[in-house]
């Protein structure tokens, strides 16, 4: 994995706590959000822990760039920031990043969400989703955009909204797994998503769900 953080003693520290976990190996270190896109573009990581307030570049636009950057399709990004419930975490969130933590997060914590990213997992709590739905209702464009949509896919987009699990999903709609992953990929692809979270921005920016 890759850290990211502009305060030398805090990434310091971060490095020496995620290197003594025996599944955890930071390759490379930054200190500033163009240092972490370079980085990030040369060694791949599966997961990026990155500050959101950095020089140069910072990180909801270092977040942008991973995001968009086809090589980099399976390199998951974790922000790391001060405040809950900033603006710019929202923005973070639409730039792609997997989730969020505050920097006064426990070790153990920090561990696990590593760990939670690198297996596929959404690091999204509930007060983050809070911040979705009250960042986008008033900004619903009308569901124009989901036009690309079957009527069963958007289904299924308005339960990924509504906080279902796949197997929720699966159940509600008596659809096999097989059909499910289906799904959630002709989603993903048709409206351009990286993952789950953005599919959920996706259905309140469209007014589908709110």
């Amino acid at each position: 994995m890759v850290i990211a953080e502009d305060q030398e003693l805090l990434r310091t520290s971060l490095v020496t706590l995620l290197n003594a976990d025996p599944h955890i190996r930071v390759v490379a270190e930054a200190s500033d959000g163009v240092e972490a896109v370079g980085l990030v573009t040369r060694s791949a990581p599966d997961v990026v822990l990155m500050d959101i307030r950095m020089p140069r570049l910072d990180g909801i636009a270092a977040t942008a760039a991973i995001s968009q950057n086809p090589d980099l399709r399976e390199t998951r990004v974790i922000i790391l920031t001060m405040f809950e419930l900033e603006d710019y975490v929202f923005q973070a969130l639409r730039a792609g990043a997997a989730g969020f933590l505050l920097k006064d997060t426990t070790p153990a914590a920090i561990v696990q969400a590593v760990r939670t990213v690198h297996d596929g997992q959404r690091l999204l709590s509930p007060p983050a989703l809070r911040l979705l739905i009250e960042r986008f209702v008033p900004q619903r464009r009308g569901t124009g955009q989901l036009d690309v949509l079957t009527p069963r896919q958007t289904e299924v987009l308005r339960l990924v909204a509504r906080g279902l699990s796949n197997q929720e999903i699966e159940e509600t709609l008596h659809i096999s797994h097989a059909t499910m992953k289906t799904h959630m990929s002709a989603l993903l692809e048709r409206l351009g998503a990286r993952d789950r979270a953005q599919l959920v921005i996706a259905a309140y920016e469209s007014g589908l769900v709110g």
